[in-house]
């Protein structure tokens, strides 16, 4: 068996809407590709040898069991290699369960999906998923200690990608509350939500924290004198810079007991506490000094530890917490109670689990010193060795629950505390024998504030009621009154979405809104380029989502992205689907177009159940999503008889419709017309239906979202087929004696469309200079020298700079073929290098004549025809048969932009 591809999917995809996280490996069985398992010697054997759990695996015939009864009956192995991975996943405590299996066209070839929590340990578990399989083929086994190692090595991926307790709170809250969230990459900042309604935190500080509030709180003594100063009981203690000043400090501070702790101390990290002689003293001076230069010393203070958090002013959680310690049974040593106690599944290493295994230092030694003890030391039924000082989770404690109980003064007191601080989460730590009653009565203190505070004590208690601290996080960043989110609107179809995206970017712009859109020639945020390049893929789309300026986003979404990666995002307010035609077939496993129409589905699917997938209803494939889709369905037509639409519209839907010559949105009794086709400068006088369908469905999608009738009729008619909005789409110059019309039509749908306009051109002789990616099937290239034929009088046939593979010359000859079928005598040349085809037809163009180039290169193609000394670049409007000319722009090489 050989691998060869791994994708991480991240969003909704091809595969699985509600399931976003998947692998897809693209494995050759080879040698086994038309052997089934039960005539493989000795498989089934090995495979349940290896792993006796796939036993609880469901399959087919839908029971426990399932699986391994096709194994026995017979499946092929990318089956089985699909439940190896999960179960890995599963047995190093990654719970997947979804998985897919599909053979491709090419035979021997399966895609085999699962599931991952992990990116990392998911292609781990494909791979070792492989090597298992083709391990108990070869050899009947696979040896337990590389099964063992593959397990220890996906628990160490899972634990290393682990966010920690408290971030792991927050995320699972907001998920909850269905707020996105993302990874920023950067210092383990968290994005919560999307664009200008983002919200950030790292840990348990959030983008409210203010940095004051945190350096006070950093700074245990400033904190300790501002408390002091405002009445608020804290320990009598100093701070000191050498070990010369450890007896005055311990005097001034009233003699012992005493604490000594590092100033800049977290964690629990070099304190000491209940010191009692000068020789623990400097042997807790050193500890503290590792941490910090300069150090605490404080009075001693007698009473249990507790923890309050306050979250926005509000007490919302509790905590006692105690110290790592283990209990008695009367048979057993310290050392045996503690390798007992760290046996509990909640305990784990660090803060990977509810609880942390308790490991020893030499203040634990200390300590067991003074209460008598050493690790050998059977402790009686009953009694209790604590082992560390200090109460803190990370080093082994524990915590029981006590929100219920503190004493209405003392909650006041730690509310007002966080005021002075300054910090809109904080965990105040206060020692008192009874946080029932209040601290002034008991000789109880505020020992610290912590800014970042954990709220894995408060969560997960090892005692009393777990609480949910994230929620008064996500109340504080998210009230009730405020989204999250920004409108997403998403663009896909084989042709026409990089217009559509520009267009609807430029009607939502009238809202006097930032709107951040991708396309394929750059992502854009407002009226400025943030990137070049072909910028429909989700790594795009999520520069978009995560800017703090952007108010609305408008996504193209190609198929390649969706197919690499999934969307990026979870949910679309809008879903665009404008066509489904034959193009970029036999890539990337979509074979037919069936196969492409349910692939672009996946943008009508992911829209919310109370927003708008705006669907063609003159394509069949894409009116038939509305039967996939939740959401609410919003159909465009350029025929205002279609009786789908009539329908939808008897029953209260909301449709754009090309009428009377009028782009108009029809909804109930309604007819709300924006505007003529003609005047529309985008249609180029009406005469581009293609162009028509596009402003019909980017203004329903607009309508759909609130924009005002009146808006999308001023971004209509302000918006152009023009190198500064639509490069490469119909852009029109004038080049005194004859015309050249750049377009990026490369299938044979958009050919089509392309057509329908040049057929207008009746001046002059019609060239075309065409080609196509060499990436497509050789039946595509023969269909698009078949609608040349039609379309142009004259053809220069050239071929991308980048063949993709195609062997130079062959994706001409196809082209040429198709052109002879339609028409032998046509006229034609075959230039494969496309600046001279370019320059070819440039420079032979009679008087009045149409030069129509279908380039690889916008931007070259542009730049040859701009370099030809005054060019005006054109559009047409109303009723005018030519094109007209308006004043010029700054476009480079004096092109001109037509201005209505």
């Amino acid at each position: 068996m050989r691998i060869l591809k791994i994708q991480t999917l991240r969003g909704p995809n091809y595969w699985s809407i509600r399931r976003h996280k998947l692998i897809v490996m693209r494995l050759d069985l080879e040698n086994i590709a038309e052997t089934p398992t039960n005539e493989i010697p000795g498989f089934y054997e090995g495979l349940v040898e290896a792993l006796p759990s796939l036993e609880g695996h469901f399959c087919s015939p839908g029971c426990r069991g399932g699986f391994l009864m096709r194994v026995r009956e017979g499946t092929m192995m990318g089956h089985v290699v699909e439940h190896v991975a999960l179960e890995l996943q599963d047995l190093a405590g990654m719970h997947v369960g979804f998985g897919r299996t599909r053979e491709t066209s090419t035979s021997g070839v399966y895609q085999v999906v699962f599931e991952y929590l992990n990116e990392e340990a998911g292609r781990y578990a494909g791979r070792a998923a492989v090597r298992l399989c083709q391990s108990i083929v070869d050899r009947g086994r696979y040896p337990k200690a590389e099964l063992e190692q593959d397990l220890q090595d996906l628990k160490d991926l899972w634990r290393d990608a682990a966010l920690g307790p408290s971030t792991e709170t927050l995320i699972k809250e907001a998920e909850k509350r269905g707020i996105p969230w993302m990874q920023l990459g950067a210092r383990f900042l968290i994005q919560l939500g999307y664009g200008v309604n983002q919200k950030r935190v790292q840990a348990t500080m959030t983008d409210n924290t203010g940095i004051l509030g945190v350096e006070l709180a950093c700074d245990k003594e400033a904190t300790k004198r501002i408390l002091a100063n405002a009445g608020i009981p804290v320990p009598r203690g100093t701070v000191i810079n050498f070990l010369d000043d450890l007896e005055e400090a311990i005097e001034q501070v009233g003699g012992y007991p005493i604490v000594i702790k590092p100033l800049d101390g977290n964690h629990g990290r070099g304190i000491s506490i209940n010191i009692t002689s000068r020789e623990e003293a400097e042997a807790a001076y050193d500890s503290a000094r590792q941490v910090s230069r300069s150090i605490i010393v404080e009075r001693y203070y007698t009473g249990r530890d507790h923890r309050v958090l306050v979250v926005d002013g509000k007490l919302v959680a509790v905590a006692e917490r105690v110290p790592a310690n283990v209990i008695g049974d009367g048979k057993s040593t310290i050392f045996e109670l503690i390798e007992e106690t760290n046996k509990d599944p909640n305990r784990g290493e660090g803060h990977d689990n509810v609880l942390t295994k308790i490991e020893l230092d030499r203040t634990s030694y200390q300590l067991m010193e003074k209460q008598g003890r050493t690790l050998n030391t059977v402790l009686p039924k009953g009694e209790i060795c604590y082992l560390r000082a200090t109460a803190n989770l990370s080093t082994g404690g524990s915590a029981v629950d006590r929100t219920d109980e503190i004493h209405p003064e003392n909650v006041w007191l730690a509310q007002r505390i966080v005021k002075i601080i300054g910090l809109d989460i904080a965990g105040i730590d206060i020692v008192t024998a009874d946080i029932s009653r209040p601290l002034r009565e008991v000789d109880g203190v505020i020992v610290e504030v912590n800014a970042a505070p954990g709220f894995r004590m408060h969560v997960a208690p090892s005692q009393g009621i777990p609480r949910n601290v994230g929620g008064a996080v996500m109340d504080m960043l998210f009230p009730s009154d405020k989204t999250s989110r920004i409108p997403i609107l998403a663009v896909t179809g084989t042709n026409g979405k990089t217009t559509t995206t520009r267009l609807l970017a430029h009607i939502f712009k009238q809202t006097n809104k930032v709107v951040g859109y991708t396309t394929t020639d750059g992502t854009y945020i407002g009226n400025y380029l943030v990137e070049v390049g072909d910028n429909t893929g989700p790594q795009s789309a999520q520069l978009i989502l995560q800017d703090p300026t952007v108010e609305v986003a408008v996504l193209e979404s190609a198929r390649g992205g969706i197919l690499r990666s999934g969307l990026a995002f979870e949910n679309a307010n809008v879903g665009i689907v404008l066509n489904v035609t034959s193009d970029h077939l036999g890539i990337g496993d979509i074979d037919n177009i069936e196969q492409l129409a349910h692939l672009k589905s996946v943008i009508a699917e992911a829209v919310f159940p109370d927003g708008y997938a705006v669907l063609n209803a003159d394509d069949p494939r894409v009116a038939a999503m509305a039967e996939k889709t939740k959401a609410n369905i919003a159909y465009f037509t350029m025929n205002p008889d279609a009786e789908l639409v009539r329908k939808h519209i008897q029953q209260g839907g909301v449709a754009a419709v090309y009428e009377n010559g009028y782009l108009s949105i029809l909804k109930g009794d309604w007819t709300h017309r924006i505007e003529r086709a003609e005047n529309i400068p985008l249609t180029m006088g009406g005469r581009a239906p293609f162009m028509i369908a596009n402003a019909l469905a980017a203004s329903l999608a607009a309508f759909v979202q609130n924009v005002s009738i009146e808006q999308i009729r001023g971004g209509l008619n302000t918006f152009r087929a023009s190198v500064s909005q639509t490069p490469g789409r119909m852009n029109l110059f004038n080049l005194g004696n004859y015309h050249a019309l750049v377009d990026y039509a490369h299938n044979p749908a958009s050919y089509q469309a392309l057509g329908a306009f040049v057929r207008n051109w009746t001046s002059g002789k019609r060239i075309g200079v065409i080609g196509g990616p060499g990436d497509r099937r050789d039946e595509d290239f023969i269909m698009l020298g078949k609608l040349a034929a039609e379309i142009f009088d004259s053809i220069i046939v050239k071929e991308d700079d980048d063949t993709r593979g195609r062997v130079r010359g062959t994706a001409a000859d196809l082209i040429v073929r198709g052109i002879k079928e339609v028409n032998p005598n046509r006229e034609y040349e075959t230039i494969l290098n496309e600046t001279e085809a370019v320059n070819r037809a440039l420079d032979t163009a009679p008087d009045n004549s149409l030069v129509v180039i279908l380039p690889e290169s916008i931007n070259r193609a542009i730049k040859l025809i701009t370099a030809r000394g005054v060019v005006k670049e054109e559009i047409t409007q109303q009723n005018t048969n030519s094109p007209i000319v308006d004043s010029q722009i700054g476009v480079p090489s004096s092109v001109v932009n037509t201005v209505l």
